[in-house]
């Protein structure tokens, strides 16, 4: 469909950072305005109405995915995600790895994207953390400890996905929307926010069908993709230090939109302010809970949003099972850290 757009001077891959950057500008404004984190709605002190907004985004994110395969605009069929080799340790250790960081971080890296630009300066530091050791585990020194625990698969055969189940996609994607949304509609949220995070998921299948459908080129090919941000921190910091060898892509354009989108919002809403540590075992706490998201993240094949909010509506199983082991890490850290935190809330002030 590319060469019917007009764009002569231009090539798909590029009009793909743009796209990516639109999509990031309204996610991190949306994403600002709801207090969008999968963390918050697990363990949040709000995690009822936080989970509300979570699930609401999902399940539109489900149903406007998979309305986009049933009607052939896009297929998932040679996604990694559909991969009949199932790499079950490095998702189930790597979700687990990510969501214990998350919580010792207070935040999914998305939540901290939004509130970098939002002028909090742990969060920052927590990013730079988080995609130097993404980037290492990837293509560095940690991507011997990647390929090996890879290497341990479990064949799905040609089950690689709900939809293969009985009754298809269609009967499970309104299965997960119908449950998402019966929780979201007792979470005591405003309806303006609903919608926020309807609009939110939204963008999960305008970034499938953007970069699969309305990108696609013979030629000079795009990669099917949508929300994410393990990988594109990755080469959103590869870029950054060589951006005269390598071209910005979806990644780099979807990170920018969404500090560009979180950044006007707190600016036009009044909700920028600097923060910073407070204690250097504060920050040794937050770097080792960047450390367990980068490496986690890379080895689930995605975050909260690239494993959970984009990768669940695919109906694979291996987004299933890494945004289960991501929640399941979270609970179990959060639990192991309340006797802790209860013991220093007793202490008499000083």
């Amino acid at each position: 469909m590319f060469e019917s757009l007009g764009f002569e001077n231009y090539t798909a891959p590029q009009v793909a950072v743009g796209l990516a950057l639109v999509l990031g500008a309204v996610f991190g404004l949306l994403a600002e305005r709801t207090k969008f984190c999968f963390r918050r709605g697990l363990v949040g002190d709000d995690r009822k109405q936080a989970l509300g907004v979570w699930l609401t985004a999902l399940a539109v994110a489900v149903l406007g995915t998979q309305a986009a395969v049933l009607s052939g605009f896009i297929t998932f069929d040679d996604h990694r995600f559909m991969s009949g080799e199932l790499p079950i340790l490095a998702i189930v250790l790597g979700g687990l790895m990510f969501g214990a960081g998350m919580v010792l971080t207070r935040g999914c890296v998305s939540r901290l994207t939004v509130l970098s630009a939002s002028g909090n300066l742990r969060a920052v530091f927590v990013l730079l953390v988080f995609a130097i050791t993404a980037h290492a585990t990837l293509k560095g020194i940690l991507a011997p400890v990647r390929t090996t625990l890879g290497s341990v698969t479990v064949s799905l055969g040609d089950t690689v996905s709900l939809a293969a189940l009985p009754g298809g996609a269609l009967v499970w994607s309104v299965i997960i929307a119908a449950v998402a949304l019966a929780i979201a509609a007792r979470s005591g949220n405003r309806v303006i926010t609903l919608v926020m995070a309807a609009l939110l998921g939204a963008l999960v299948p305008a970034g499938w069908v953007g970069t699969g459908f309305v990108l696609y080129d013979d030629f000079d090919p795009v990669a099917l993709e949508s929300l994410s941000f393990t990988a594109p921190f990755a080469d959103t910091l590869f870029w950054t230090v060589a951006s005269t060898s390598i071209p910005a892509n979806f990644g780099v354009g979807l990170i920018g939109g969404v500090v560009i989108g979180a950044l006007v919002s707190s600016l036009i809403f009044g909700s920028f302010q600097w923060q910073s540590f407070h204690a250097p075992a504060e920050t040794g706490r937050y770097a080792g809970g960047a450390v367990l998201m980068g490496v986690g993240g890379v080895l689930a094949g995605g975050c909260t949003v690239g494993a959970g909010l984009a990768g669940v509506p695919t109906l694979s199983f291996a987004a299933l099972l890494a945004i289960l082991s991501i929640a399941g890490g979270a609970l179990l850290t959060n639990a192991a850290l309340k006797p802790a935190r209860q013991t220093a809330y007793a202490q008499p002030a000083e």
